[in-house]
């Protein structure tokens, strides 16, 4: 049998053993108050809200429920500090600010985490850390002393680890020591939505598959919703899409870079391997240029590898045959390892490296989570929702960023595949494998 023989095409393994979730199978009504355009975990957290604050929601996704990379991403949960860094968000917004911004991408995880637990979801969540190599020795002092420095501004929860020491952590000797980010945690993504999904449904929001939205036209002050032989009036529209926005949402479309991102699951490993390459079954990372990250399945018996795709075409067999290098190199008793499953989704980049939520042309909407949505998302939808609902403390720090674009993009970022592979070189070219 050989490894192409072995990938699932068309299925993420988080899906593995799980029925799906439950779509609405009535009629679609005529109005409501609220659509909200896509079923990942921002409509669909959106959607419980609104609804369990008395509002009428229908939710339209274009394909299945959790079509998108809610159940297609590694499932890790961090608290998605800003790609930018500290530095570069001092210096584009000022101290004060850039701090701020910091603080509530701890407090979001820190939501993440009650959601969860108030709303009883059964996701896999596992509460390991997350350990973090550093490619280089500058990277270790880098990640050293900003670490140091978020623990005293803002309380995150860290611990060095020096190079003679990271056998504890991690199977390989390719990093130069990292940090463990004590508060990271890993779920099965697809538990999740399918959690969300089933508490929307309980709380009253009709959860439409296979509906793809047309257009939204103004109507005095409410918004017609088009699908195919269909019109929804609604009052708010909420657009929740992310890196699947399309170009009949060009205004949205053309501030966001949809980037694709791969992953694989390998065959089922002996438990003694998994625990050579993952001591502490943590979830992993490094600060390569080019995004790869790997974890272990919640319980323990594969990894799951992922990173930025290459190939233009997207096909799986390359897709897996590129992830499988990458890993080999970092961790070489993988030689002769299978992928069973790959699959591939779009996040989405902003062009400050920034998650928005706001309102334009009188469309609400979160996105641009920049491969840090899975903690951020449930966040903005509780944000999101309560400035419709009216409520207090809806004020998020992101507020009052402007959702830049650039002259003469139009949502097609033809240019990504050159800057990945200048990653890629310059990885190699500062001595990362």
């Amino acid at each position: 049998m050989t490894a192409a023989d072995t990938i699932l095409e068309a299925e993420t393994y988080w899906k593995k053993g799980i029925d799906p979730a439950c779509a609405a199978t009535g009629p679609i009504p005529d109005k409501c108050d609220v659509v909200i355009i896509g079923a990942g975990f921002t409509g669909l957290a959106t959607a419980l809200h609104l609804a369990r604050g008395g509002r009428s929601v229908v939710v339209f996704e274009s394909d299945e429920i959790g079509h998108g990379c809610s159940s297609k991403s590694g499932g890790m949960c961090g608290p998605s500090f800003h790609k930018l860094g500290h530095e570069g968000l001092i210096s584009q917004y000022g101290e004060a600010k850039a701090w701020e911004i910091m603080a509530e991408g701890l407090a979001s995880l820190e939501y993440f985490f009650r959601f969860l637990q108030e709303e009883r979801i059964d996701c896999d969540m596992q509460m390991v850390g997350r350990f973090r190599g550093a490619a280089t020795a500058a990277d270790f002092a880098t990640l050293v002393s900003t670490s140091e420095l978020l623990a005293r501004k803002i309380g995150l929860k860290f611990r060095p680890v020096e190079r003679h020491e990271q056998s504890a952590e991690i199977g390989t000797d390719i990093y130069h020591g990292g940090v463990v980010y004590e508060r990271d945690a890993g779920i099965n993504p697809y538990k999740l939505v399918v959690g969300l999904a089933e508490r929307a449904h309980a709380a009253g929001a009709l959860v439409f598959e296979n509906q793809h939205v047309n257009g939204i036209q103004a109507d005095g002050k409410h918004k017609r919703v088009s699908l195919a032989g269909k019109v929804v009036r609604a009052r708010n529209v909420v657009l929740a899409t992310n890196g699947y926005t399309g170009p009949e949402l060009q205004q949205f479309r053309r501030r966001l870079l949809p980037v694709t991102s791969g992953v694989i699951a390998t065959e089922a490993l002996p438990a003694e391997k998994i625990r050579e390459i993952s001591p502490k079954l943590r979830m992993h990372g490094g600060t390569h240029r080019l995004v790869f990250w790997y974890r272990p399945t919640p319980d323990g018996r594969r990894l799951v590898l992922g990173g930025r795709v290459l190939d233009g075409k997207k096909r799986p067999e390359r897709i897996s045959q590129d992830l499988m290098s990458m890993a080999k190199n970092i961790f070489p008793q993988l030689a002769g390892v299978r992928p069973e499953y790959c699959w591939h989704g779009q996040v989405a980049y902003t062009f400050d490296h920034a998650p928005h939520l706001g309102e334009i042309d009188g469309i609400h909407y979160a996105m641009g989570y920049c491969g840090s949505g899975v903690t951020r998302s449930l966040y903005f939808a509780r944000q999101l929702s309560r400035k419709l609902l009216g409520e207090d403390d809806s004020a998020t720090i992101y507020d009052d960023l402007k959702f830049k674009t650039m002259p003469l993009y139009n949502g097609n970022p033809w240019f990504l595949p050159v800057i990945l592979r200048w990653h890629a070189m310059a990885d190699r070219l500062s001595g990362q494998k």
